[in-house]
């Protein structure tokens, strides 16, 4: 099982219901109820799911009153950004060298007319 951060985070945010729900939780609190409603599985699998973005601190639970509101905590998502922050400046690169050689052959196809 893995124990560092960026690999408990990546963990969590594999599942398409559990990113689902980081996303209904950009728009603010919500009960296990509401976050259960787009879904057709039951109330512990959802809970489960919670669980898992609760132990890889996405998520907080408070409790006000009876009310039990899950919130989003986006800190481990920085670790993720800056992890991918390399890829992207090699993405760049390779696009920069892509267009580079496109507007050679462009110019070639140019000349050759």
């Amino acid at each position: 099982m893995a124990t560092d951060p960026l690999s408990v985070t990546f963990a969590a945010l594999a599942d398409p219901t559990r990113r689902a729900i980081l996303a209904r939780l950009t728009e603010g609190p919500a009960t296990v109820g509401e976050l259960a409603a787009p879904f057709a599985m039951s109330g512990p699998a959802v809970s489960k799911h919670l669980r898992v973005l609760e132990r890889a601190g996405l998520i907080t639970r408070g409790r006000e009153a009876q009310w039990r509101p899950c919130r989003l905590d986006a800190t481990p998502l920085a670790e993720v950004a800056t992890w991918a922050e390399g890829y992207r400046r090699f993405w760049d690169a390779s696009y920069d060298r892509l267009d580079t050689y496109l507007h050679h052959l462009t110019k070639e196809k140019d000349d050759g007319e």
